[in-house]
């Protein structure tokens, strides 16, 4: 098939929704596809060349001064790559996808990434829609998008051609005993629960250290409440890692404290490495962890209730050792093959004209 994804760029920054589309459009090209991404590029437009996936510069933006060179972009993308899919990932490039073109020949998918957002409405102008998770798909339902036109398929990482097949080397060393997350400096990730839960912890245990992974633009905010809440010393900031595998690798426990959390990549890679995990009941969360088999779930934005669990993770071997070998089953729906295949079957089927059932 002829598969055009489209996304705003292509950077190495963490972006879930970018790393997502990323590993698709690769694995999509090895199983001989001819596959385009077109987007405003970055950093991944080196490991798509070397998959075999074409990159077509179309710089996307909801601004409404840049549509008329979005819309001759597009239509020269069209033209040029004559698709059977074009696969839009975003708002911008749904809107292009559905109405970018007077005669269109292809078929349209979305996929829903971010459903807490209110343009994400906008993505079920697709002809089929998407959904990370179950859940996403439910408050997909719940917008009026017919259940004829949703589908599921779970996001996964294991075996990303975006990382090497071994994790490098476990560098830095972590302090033990640890909490890490790997997370944007944002307030929907929770971080500011993850430091007042963290600041609790230490009351019992004071030699724990905290690491956050990640950047954004809360990060500044963060680090102050870091300070107010004392021993600045044992919480570390490390900014992003295009690679978090050697934190992952050493985490007594992963905590994932996201207020919304539609499906997100990290808890399929802490999965992978074997950690110890609790996770805010939120959204896809408990479906990324088995309904909770898999990890301690806890409500959102309970700081309490956080320290606890990570307590028991951090003081009961037994539950501690359960976790994480609980954490390491089922594992090969986590895969990227089997995101690539759930989606090459949503292409067929639309491509044919039909209807897609769930």
């Amino acid at each position: 098939m002829k598969i055009v994804h489209l996304a705003n760029h292509a950077k190495v920054i963490g972006n879930g929704i970018v790393n997502m589309m990323v590993d698709l459009a690769c694995m999509q090209a090895r199983a001989g596809h001819e596959v385009t991404v077109a987007s405003s590029g970055g950093g991944f437009e080196t490991l798509l060349a070397r998959e075999g996936v074409r990159h077509i510069s179309l710089p996307q933006s909801p601004k409404l001064q840049r549509l008329p060179a979005m819309l001759a972009g597009f239509r020269r993308l069209i033209a040029q790559c004559n698709p059977d899919i074009v696969h839009a990932h975003m708002m911008t490039g749904t809107l292009l996808a559905r109405f970018g073109t007077l005669r269109r020949h292809y078929a349209v998918v979305t996929t829903v990434h971010n459903e807490f957002q209110k343009s994400a409405r906008l993505m079920g102008f697709g002809d089929c829609v998407v959904a990370v998770t179950e859940a996403v798909a439910a408050s997909m339902e719940r917008r009026g998008v017919p259940k004829a036109r949703l589908r599921t398929v779970r996001n996964g990482t294991i075996g990303t051609p975006r990382l090497a097949p071994a994790p490098s080397p476990q560098s830095p060393e972590l302090d033990h005993p640890n909490i890490v997350t790997v997370a944007g400096m944002s307030e929907r990730k929770g971080i500011a629960d993850i430091l007042r839960a963290f600041a609790l912890l230490r009351e019992r245990m004071p030699e724990a250290t905290l690491y956050l992974v990640g950047d954004g633009p809360d990060r500044a905010a963060f680090e102050s409440l870091a300070r107010e809440l004392g021993s600045p010393e044992r919480i570390h900031f490390t900014g992003f890692e295009a690679d978090p595998r050697s934190y992952l690798a050493q985490a007594d426990v992963f905590v994932l404290a996201s207020h919304r959390e539609p499906g997100g990549l990290v808890l399929s890679e802490a999965r992978e490495a074997g950690c110890a995990i609790v996770a805010t009941r939120v959204d896809g969360n408990p479906e990324m962890l088995d309904g909770g088999d898999a990890g301690l779930l806890v409500p959102p934005s309970d700081p309490k209730a956080l320290a606890d669990a990570i307590g028991l993770l951090l003081t009961d071997k037994a539950t501690h050792a359960a976790f994480r070998a609980k954490a390491r089953a089922n594992l090969e729906s986590f895969h990227v093959q089997r995101v690539c295949k759930g989606y090459l079957s949503i292409y067929q089927q639309v491509h044919h004209g039909l209807q897609p059932s769930r």
